[in-house]
């Protein structure tokens, strides 16, 4: 572990010399990169001098019990010995956590997908309650959402929904959701009072950049037609909705949200975007088996991960096996508690993972 960590803390001392050279900074973008990377590095520096600070008390402390004290003194320095050594254990910890690989998407963007799946009208309704409980939670951090593109049922269901969530670490706490998510509850449809099963798939995927994914133009097929539903007055009076298709791959995205139709392809550029790179990381991810099995999930949207339980009001992950039983907070998007299990067991394994 220190042979890395000194790697790291002149890495630190290289960055602090070179953001405040004159010379660096006449290139802006370097300059801003080089910052970043410095600042992303002092929770580590800090850790470890908090680490040097307990290991030279520890070492004054059992230099002072080797000496000859009263009896009470030498007790209080025992406890001062055991309190250090146990604080000296948990800052190790936290800088092997802090010299895990960082996940390069971490600091991103999102584009969340939503769809309805098995449960029909249902199933909306519900992939509707996750759509709100995502927003409500971008709120509570104070990041920004927009819907890139959407399709509702008539009574206020979502067949599917994509939208982007804007924050710093946005992808760092959201990508654990990716993955099929299930209710148990009686539908309001339902007149017997019979408790039924529905699921919605969801995808968290990093928002790409341009420097992410490649996209030739000769590789889009770009078609538009007349947008039909929700839309105001334009609907079905203009050729404002886009559908992009691309080429080599077959994906196709489409968005007729937005009353221009150069707005539209905006926001269907960006879900493409995010797919590709998805689909890039997937293949990059199956050329590492282990690594990818070491983490709490897949990201596979066909993976079943959590169940909501509306009769007994509980929230279960079985990823991980955390039970919640705040049911109506977490849908209003109090979901921090299980984010933070998932991350936690997340960084055991990987631990684990680097341990072996």
């Amino acid at each position: 572990m220190f042979d890395k960590l000194n790697e790291i803390l002149a890495k630190y001392d290289r960055l602090t010399g070179e953001i405040s050279d004159p010379a660096v900074m006449e290139n802006r973008a370097a300059w801003t990169e080089k910052v970043k990377e410095h600042s992303s590095l002092e929770p580590l520096v800090a850790a470890w001098k908090r680490h040097e600070k307990l290991a030279t008390e520890l070492s004054e402390t059992k230099e002072m019990l080797g000496e000859p004290q009263d009896e009470e003194f030498t007790k209080m320095l025992t406890e001062e010995r055991e309190r250090l050594e146990q604080e000296i254990e948990e800052n190790e910890q936290a800088l092997r956590v802090m010299m895990l690989p960082k996940d390069p998407n971490d600091e991103k963007n999102v584009v969340v997908e939503i769809r309805g799946g098995a449960g029909g009208d249902e199933a909306a309704l519900f992939a509707a309650d996750l759509y709100r409980m995502y927003t409500r939670y971008a709120e509570r951090h104070r990041w920004k959402s927009e819907v890139l593109g959407a399709s509702y049922t008539d009574i206020g269901g979502v067949k599917e929904i994509s939208f982007v969530i804007e924050g710093d670490g946005a992808y760092s706490r959201l990508k654990y959701e990716s993955g099929v998510h299930r209710v148990q509850r009686v539908p309001t449809t339902e007149s017997g009072g019979r408790i039924h099963t529905s699921t919605a798939t969801v995808a968290v995927l990093p928002e790409a950049e341009e420097v992410d994914v490649q996209i030739d133009p000769a590789d889009l097929r770009v078609d538009v037609y007349r947008s039909s539903g929700h839309g105001g007055q334009s609907v079905n009076t203009t050729d404002s909705a886009v559908r992009i298709t691309h080429i080599p791959t077959g994906i196709v995205v489409t968005c007729q949200d937005e009353k221009s139709q150069l707005k539209n392809k905006d926001k269907a550029m960006r879900v493409l975007m995010a797919r590709l790179l998805e689909q890039k990381q997937e293949e990059q991810a199956a050329q590492y088996a282990q690594e990818r099995r070491s983490q709490v999930g897949t990201g596979d949207r066909s993976e079943r991960i959590r169940t909501y339980n509306f009769p007994q009001g509980r929230i279960t992950d079985h990823r991980i096996g955390c039970t919640l039983h705040q049911l109506e907070a977490f849908l209003d998007g109090e979901i921090d508690e299980m984010i933070d299990a998932l991350v936690a067991e997340d960084q055991a394994r990987k631990l684990q993972t680097m341990a072996q």
